[in-house]
Parts: C-alpha cells; sequence; structure tokens
C-alpha cells in the first residue's frame, strides 16, 4: 500500500505536539450467501474501509476514526481533543515493532471468487446436509463467506507494516425428525484462510450427522462417570481458560491464573498453545494489532503455566515483553489482548488416541450449553449438557437434560486422555478429552 496520508497522518500528530502516535488501517471486502431450499435466501457484499489513529500526549491518550477518506486531516484533532478528557496513564505506549513473520495468509483461490461460486458452494453445502439421511427434513441455515483485506499498521516508532489476507468460511444448521415427532437440531463449521482447507460436504453431512445422533435422547439418572468432551464442546471450556491467560485480565483480577506462573496448574499430559504463525489459521497474522511480531508460544507446558498473554500496554505494565496477542475489533477500537490461534495438544510426542473404546460407562458429551457464564474470577461452572452414552467402549443410546458442574482448573487437571482428532473452530481448537470422574445431575 502507497497511500502517503498514513505517514502524514504520523507527521501531524507530531507537528501538534504528540509524544507518540499509531495509525491502524484496514482495507477489505468480502462476499456472504445463504441459501433456502435450494435457492438464494440472503445475499451479502461489503466493503469496509477504516483508519483509526491513537495519540499520547503526556500521559494521556486519545483516540478517533473515520471511514471517509475525505476526512482523514481532523482525526489527529479529535484525537488530541480526545486526550483532554483521559486520565493519566503512565503506562502508555506504542509497540516497537518487529521482522514481520513470513506466514501463509493469503489464498490467490478466495481472492478470485466470485458470487456465483460462493452460490453454488452454499447449494452444495444445504444439498449435503440434506441428502445424507431422509430424516434430515430441513436446513435452517447454510452459509457460506469470503473474502480478503489488507491491514497497514504505522507509528511513530518507525514501524510500517501492511500485509494482505483471505478468509472463508461455511456454516450450516439442520433439523432431523423420527416418525413420532420428536426432533433435534445439529450444526457444523469450518473456517480457513485457505479455501481448500473447506469441505463443503464434511461441513454438511458433519450438521446432519449431530442432529441424528441425538434423536431418541433420554433422561439419565444422578451418576458420577468419567466424560468425554468432543472437540467443540472441550474448545468451549479452552476458550473460558484463554480469558483468565490474558494478562489484561490479570491485572485486573479477573483471572483465576492470578499469582500462578511457574506453576501446575493443570494435568501434566497437557500443553496450551498460542501460534500466530500456524499456516492458514484464522487467527495467524506476520504482526499482531499493534505490528509486534507474533509468536509460537507455549503457554502451559507438561501443565505447567509459563506466560500470559501480552499486548504492549500489558507488557509495560508487567516489566515483560508483548507475546504478539494485541487484537482489535477493527479500525474503529483500541486493542485488547486475545488469542491467535490458541489449542491444546498431548504434551511430548503423544499423538493423542481413541478414546471410546477404553470407556466401561461414561457419556460423551456433544453439546454443553451456557458455558459462557463460568465465573471469570473462580472458574466454577455448572452447564447443561447432552451427548451418547457410553457402555463396554461403545455408543450406545443419546442423553438429554443433564447438568455437570465443577471448576475449569480442575477439570483439565482430571484430563486422562487426549484425542486423535484436533479440530479448530475459528481460531481455537482442540481433541477430544478423556475427563476421570464427574458429578452428573439429571
Amino acid at each position: 500500500m502507497d497511500e502517503t496520508y498514513v505517514q502524514d497522518i504520523i507527521k501531524k500528530a507530531g507537528s501538534q505536539g504528540c509524544d507518540a502516535a499509531e495509525v491502524f488501517m484496514k482495507n477489505a471486502s468480502g462476499i456472504t450467501v445463504e441459501v433456502k431450499n435450494g435457492e438464494v435466501d440472503a445475499f451479502e457484499v461489503a466493503k469496509d474501509f477504516c483508519i483509526g489513529v491513537k495519540i499520547i500526549k503526556g500521559k494521556r491518550m486519545g483516540f478517533s476514526f473515520t471511514t471517509d477518506k475525505d476526512q482523514i486531516d481532523r482525526i489527529v484533532d479529535e484525537a488530541i481533543e480526545g486526550a483532554r478528557w483521559t486520565n493519566d496513564d503512565e503506562y502508555l505506549c506504542i509497540s516497537e515493532g518487529g521482522k514481520p513473520q513470513d506466514v501463509k495468509v493469503f489464498d490467490e483461490v478466495i481472492n478470485k471468487i466470485d458470487e456465483k461460486d460462493l452460490i453454488r458452494d452454499a447449494i452444495l453445502l444445504e444439498e449435503s446436509a440434506l441428502k445424507y439421511d431422509s430424516r434430515i427434513k430441513k436446513v435452517r441455515k447454510a452459509e457460506v463467506s469470503a473474502g480478503s483485506g489488507i491491514t497497514r499498521i504505522v507509528n511513530s516508532n518507525g514501524l510500517d507494516v501492511s500485509y494482505s489476507s483471505t478468509y472463508c468460511s461455511a456454516s450450516v444448521s439442520t433439523l432431523a425428525e423420527e416418525d413420532g415427532g420428536e426432533s433435534q437440531m445439529g450444526w457444523e463449521y469450518a473456517g480457513s484462510r485457505r479455501k481448500k482447507d473447506i469441505d463443503l460436504i464434511v461441513v454438511g453431512q458433519g450438521a446432519a450427522k449431530r442432529a441424528l445422533q441425538l434423536l431418541g435422547s433420554r433422561k439419565i439418572e444422578t451418576l458420577k462417570v468419567p466424560v468425554i468432551l468432543s472437540p467443540s464442546v472441550a474448545i468451549d471450556f479452552l476458550e473460558i481458560l484463554s480469558a483468565s491467560l490474558s494478562a489484561d485480565a490479570v491485572q485486573k483480577g479477573r483471572s483465576f491464573l492470578s499469582g500462578k506462573l511457574g506453576k501446575k496448574i493443570i494435568s501434566s499430559t497437557i500443553d496450551i498453545v498460542d501460534d500466530g504463525t500456524r499456516p492458514w489459521g484464522a487467527g495467524t497474522k506476520p504482526v499482531d494489532d499493534e505490528g509486534t511480531t507474533t509468536e509460537n508460544k507455549t503457554l502451559i507446558a507438561d501443565g505447567v503455566l509459563n506466560s500470559y498473554l501480552h499486548n504492549a500496554y500489558t507488557a509495560k505494565k508487567d516489566g515483560s515483553l508483548s507475546t504478539g496477542n494485541a487484537v482489535r475489533a477493527g479500525a474503529k477500537s483500541l486493542t485488547g489482548v486475545g488469542i491467535t490461534n490458541f489449542y491444546l495438544r498431548p504434551a511430548g510426542n503423544n499423538p493423542g488416541s481413541e478414546l471410546i473404546p477404553t470407556i466401561s460407562k461414561g457419556v460423551l458429551i456433544t453439546s454443553a450449553m451456557g458455558v459462557h457464564t463460568a465465573n471469570p474470577v473462580s472458574g466454577d461452572f455448572s452447564v447443561g449438557i447432552s451427548g451418547i452414552w457410553i457402555e463396554n467402549g461403545q455408543l450406545q443410546y443419546p442423553v438429554k437434560e443433564a447438568i455437570i458442574s465443577g471448576n475449569i482448573l480442575e477439570l483439565f487437571n482430571k484430563v486422562e486422555g487426549i484425542g486423535n482428532d484436533l479440530t479448530f473452530y475459528g481460531s481455537a481448537g482442540a481433541p477430544s478429552l478423556l475427563i476421570g470422574d464427574m458429578d452428573i445431575s439429571a
């Protein structure tokens, strides 16, 4: 990108007495198609340009943005005016930057996709779900999206980096019905920065399978048995853990991992990784949203907490270094702390294993409702679940309307087995997890 006005913004901020300035610009476009009954039900073409500027003057910060290139001249003035009304903060800073990682984030195939391609893909997605089994009566939503964008980050420390990236995704929800009138919902999703990673037939059939496997669900009595978390459910719990790994949450007293650096906090069979360099990952970037080089880092190794996630601000506050985890919702917002590609893997070189055959009696949990309501400070949770009863190493029948309760750290400390089915949903991934005896209430 050769827009000189981005550098002009930095110069203007300096000429008006700002001690530091940072510009974040995003120019993106995308297409989303939703079909129903083989026909296009919704179609959206989005083009988004936005540029945001952060200034530091003294110990105060100001921020402004615009979506109109003709209004760029005013945003420095607005940011400076905004700084007048903020409090002093000695930890305010901008990134020193670093060498961008050579990562795979741009797929020429996606860049050339047109609306006809996506309409065809969405129809195939719906058909794949409907044709899987005659009991799939309806597809409530079959949606595909694809797009590309250019990101540029410039600051007064001399940083000037830009990169192009792409994305595509497919999601579908299904309704399965038995002749007796019972119905169950199922869903599936896939997303990547590369088109070839999205198998529309697999996604459609996956949503059908999820709905079908819950038909004929029974209630079970209150008991204590091992459970297997399917990858999607394991990810739900992993995302609660990721929130507590944020240094921002730790510094604000909103993390159950506060004060636990260097300590064993979960099962020694587990590593937890945040990898901003993973090829084609949804969270992959050459730099984070402040321009700091992204990293592949093991946050928890053999169950021991090695590091929190930092952006430039939280790192300065801790006397540490940014881990390349500055994230923002877009140019309209300031950076926070977040994950890149965050996933759980077996410690060491363990490849994982088949879990269901190892269970004499237990439950495969395929859905958990309300995991997001877990207490962020204590880690306590109580969630509704549905899944499939396991007996003698075999799936037997679906179960419903049960509840599991516990604590996030205790849950991950009771991991007794790790599957060989690592799956990513967006920027978070996990394999199936075998958890030792858990209380299940009916």
